[in-house]
């Protein structure tokens, strides 16, 4: 039970621990005195967190002084670091088989892509000069720098080492030729369903052509051949028994799929096979033609799949395809376990138990046996297979005759355009990133690219992968991992066996740095890599306190806390140890915590214009409180004490009186008369002043009007000046003048400005007043009576001859209508004369 009292103390003590050092680094990031890495390094409290931030190295020195162990390389003095680098060993290095003159590496040595062996950087710990070398690119040559005999080598190197820091870069160079005469296995598989009869008896016909054709690339050519129809299951098929014997007319039973000839460069045989297959017949339009790509891939030794060789599965139908999920409706719910599954007769024996593959399962089959599908099919299924080749790597698709008269020249075409192309891939976890890049054919700068076209045979090509750790995986035996780069489609690659730098060899037993039960830990601990690690029973930097006795560690919290109202020792700015707080250190050296209980500091006291306490020239920062210096004041030390600033030249009076002096600046107030302004408050611009005072005198004096205009007036009461007449008033602020604006009786517009030079009132006035243009009212209303009298008539006469055009158009349609009139115009068409005359019909003329 005390222990795990005991235990849990240490769990509370280490996230105070870890809670400061994220306080350490907010505030690091607020004084804005260091950069992002230096304070993301003094925040780390472990070697191993330490070396996982780009940049940061750790201080092993026993007797270290500093502020943080851990620390951005070269901004502090350490005797004994751990500062790793990325390290690249080359294990093995076999020369290309196929490699031409006058091929292109991709690469130039100012490009800044190029990794060549050179100076190798150092993964052990340095002794007194502390530094490692800061290439970060180090390579070290490893053995097998000759080709085997009779091996062919397309790419290179083969195998390396390779050492990486988190988010540290390492560049890696990759070359691939395709070898002159690289073996070539293809496997035809075909779907012999009813509709594609006409199609199998044009391959029998064209095998010898198809083999002579490919034998002009490589003389190294296999054959092999399949062919498939469905499940045997309804829908998919009729399962009535006569049906099932024979679907149709010349047809065999359907099958699922079956292998029929294993890879062998006798075209005889092949051609032989292929007349001997029978036709069958299904139900649905769609095949099960994932079934048997499934199984010849799967079935690599059954099909006589060749590990050096480009492999190409030739696919060709004329419907569309069954997928995951489609099983379903004929009863099978087992999904496919994507493992061989044929007979001694070639035939797949799980068709009628496992579901059809998934377009992903197909695609990574593909990947993991750098297979190249190629979807011969015809003109009306074409679209949807190239939809199909986006998700399947290193497929296409082509398009196929009726009558697959074409064979010969689409295997060829196709074989061509994936020769001809080689795109870079690797299996890197998510941990790692790789980018490549590549000049291709060129000699120019390489760009973001890992697949290069119109590749000849024998040409060399150059892609440089920039490999990145980007982050430690948290269980340790992930820290060794195996990454393979290959070309698609060709069964080589370079295998890099990586190792993570996510720890430091100080924290392992019997390295240096490594001390059990160590003497500076009191014998309490574990040195490691220069700080203590303590037994369940202790604790301290050196573990110097025991955890086991109760009632000191309960005393000792106590007394790490100012009152009892908390229960945050060392105001949450420090450890408890052994009863006395010892406080964080901050990231910047200039700051500090400090206090019997870490209550103070020297870097929260208030600002001025992103000053502490305004500056060193106004004040210190002690305790969490601005300490201000003689003349200084205020919170933040930014207020002068003196009133001498508040005082105009020859003014005893502080802001001229009209304004409070506040930190040695005037605060100026508002009147009933306007609100005071300028440095000293001596301006009132929205005051009246003696404007009014001297309107009168101004008037009669320069105008002539105004109230004294009659008699002597003027002359005995405007005896202080004498205006001077301007042509415009404008005021110069230097002299303090003040100008004035009135309106007189005739609302004319006068200026003036006047100033005061001791007893002295001189008064400059505008020599012109600004009178509005005088209005001429009767010839506006005879204007106005005038256009009500034209518009008048405008509108009779429009009126009239409206109707005039109107009554003409009338009297036109009335002569044309009579005009048109097919009845006698002489007498009235509706009369009707009063008497009627009847004819005997009897009557005979007597």
């Amino acid at each position: 039970m005390i222990l795990e009292r005991n235990r849990g103390s240490q769990v509370a003590l280490l996230l105070v621990v870890l809670l400061a050092a994220i306080a350490a680094q907010t505030g690091a990031q607020k004084s804005g005195k260091l950069t992002t890495t230096g304070t993301s390094c003094a925040s780390k409290l472990r070697c191993n967190t330490c070396i996982q931030v780009e940049g940061c190295g750790w201080c092993l020195d026993i007797d270290f002084k500093g502020q943080s162990r851990c620390y951005q390389n070269g901004t502090q003095k350490c005797d004994n670091q751990w500062f790793p680098q990325n390290l690249e060993k080359i294990l093995l290095n076999e020369e290309l088989t196929a490699e031409s003159s006058g091929s292109s590496s991709g690469f130039s040595g100012s490009s800044g892509y190029s990794i060549e062996s050179g100076s190798s950087g150092s993964s052990g710990s340095s002794s007194s000069s502390g530094h490692f070398s800061q290439n970060s690119g180090g390579s070290i040559s490893g053995s097998g720098a000759h080709r085997s005999s009779g091996k062919i080598v397309q790419i290179q190197p083969q195998s390396l080492k390779l050492s990486l820091r988190v988010n540290q870069k390492h560049n890696l160079r990759v070359s691939y030729s395709q070898a002159v005469g690289y073996p070539v296995d293809l496997y035809y598989l075909m779907d012999l369903s009813k509709s594609m009869e006409d199609d199998k008896q044009s391959l029998s016909k064209l095998g010898d052509k198809l083999s002579t054709a490919m034998k002009e690339i490589t003389s190294n050519f296999r054959l092999g051949f399949g062919s498939f129809v469905d499940k045997v299951l309804m829908p998919y098929v009729s399962t009535i028994q006569k049906n099932l014997i024979s679907p149709c007319d010349n047809c065999a039973a359907t099958y699922g799929y079956r292998h029929s000839v294993s890879f062998t460069n006798d075209t005889y045989k092949f051609i032989e096979e292929v007349k001997g297959a029978q036709v069958s017949g299904n139900l649905d339009a769609p095949e099960g033609g994932f079934d048997a790509i499934m199984q010849a891939i799967a079935c690599r030794s059954e099909i006589g799949w060749r590990n050096e060789s480009r492999r190409l599965l030739v696919f060709s139908t004329d419907a569309g395809f069954h997928y995951a999920g489609d099983g379903k409706l004929g009863g099978v719910i087992a999904p496919n376990d994507g493992e061989c599954h044929l007979n001694a007769q070639g035939e797949y024996t799980h068709s009628i138990y496992q579901d059809y593959p998934s377009i992903s399962q197909i695609n990574q089959k593909v990947k993991d046996n750098a297979i190249n599908i190629i979807f011969a099919v015809t003109a009306n299924q074409l679209s949807v297979y190239e939809k199909l080749v986006e998700h399947i790597q290193g497929s296409s698709a082509a398009k196929l005759d009726n009558d697959s008269a074409n064979v010969v020249d689409l295997v060829k075409s196709e074989y061509d355009k994936i020769s001809s192309s080689v795109e870079m891939k690797d299996d890197a976890s998510s941990y790692v990133k790789i980018n490549y890049f590549s000049s291709c054919l060129g000699n120019g700068t390489p760009v973001a690219t890992n697949k290069c076209e119109k590749v000849k045979q024998g040409t060399k090509v150059t892609f440089n992968a920039e490999i990145q750790l980007l982050k430690c995986p948290e269980d340790p035996r992930d820290w060794h991992q195996t990454i393979r780069i290959s070309p698609v489609g060709i069964n080589e690659y370079m295998e890099i066996q990586l190792e993570m730098l996510c720890s430091c060899p100080c924290e392992h037993s019997g390295s240096q740095g490594y001390e059990a039960n160590a003497s500076i830990c009191n014998g309490h601990g574990t040195s490691m890599c220069g700080i203590c690690q303590c037994d369940e029973n202790h604790f301290g930097n050196k573990c110097e306190c025991n955890a086991m006795d109760i009632n000191s560690k309960n005393g000792n919290d106590a007394s790490c806390r100012a009152d009892n109202t908390t229960l945050t020792d060392c105001s949450g700015r420090g450890n408890c140890v052994c009863g006395t707080c010892d406080c964080h250190k901050r990231p910047n050296p200039e700051e500090e915590v400090s206090g019997k209980f870490c209550e103070c500091d020297n870097f929260s006291c208030e600002r001025n214009k992103n000053q502490l306490c305004s500056g060193p020239d106004h004040g210190t920062c002690e305790c969490g409180q601005c300490k201000c210096k003689p003349g200084w004041g205020g919170t933040n030390c930014g207020c002068l004490e003196s009133t001498d600033s508040c005082l105009a030249p020859g003014s005893t009076e502080l802001c001229s009186g009209h304004g409070a002096c506040e930190c040695g600046v005037c605060k100026c107030t508002a009147t009933e008369q306007g609100r005071y302004s300028g440095r000293f408050c001596e301006k009132c611009p929205t005051c009246s002043g003696r404007c009014q005072e001297l309107k009168d005198c101004v008037q009669c004096q320069m105008y002539k009007t105004g109230v004294l205009k009659n008699g002597d007036d003027c002359a005995n009461n405007c005896t202080l000046f004498t205006p001077v007449g301007v042509e415009k008033v404008e005021i110069e602020e230097h002299k303090d003048e003040q100008i004035c604006t009135f309106f007189d009786e005739d609302d004319c517009k006068f200026m003036f400005k006047y100033s005061e030079d001791g007893q002295v009132l001189k008064v400059s006035a505008q020599e012109n007043k600004e009178c509005p243009p005088k209005v001429f009212m009767l010839g506006i209303v005879l204007g106005v009576i005038a256009a009500i009298v034209l518009v008048g008539l405008a509108i009779l006469l429009l009126w009239k001859l409206l109707t005039t055009i109107h009554d003409r158009r009338e009297f036109a349609r009335f002569e044309k209508e009579r005009m048109n009139a097919k009845w006698d115009t002489g007498e009235n068409p509706i009369y009707k004369q009063a008497t009627s005359t009847f004819k005997n019909p009897m009557y005979a003329g007597k």
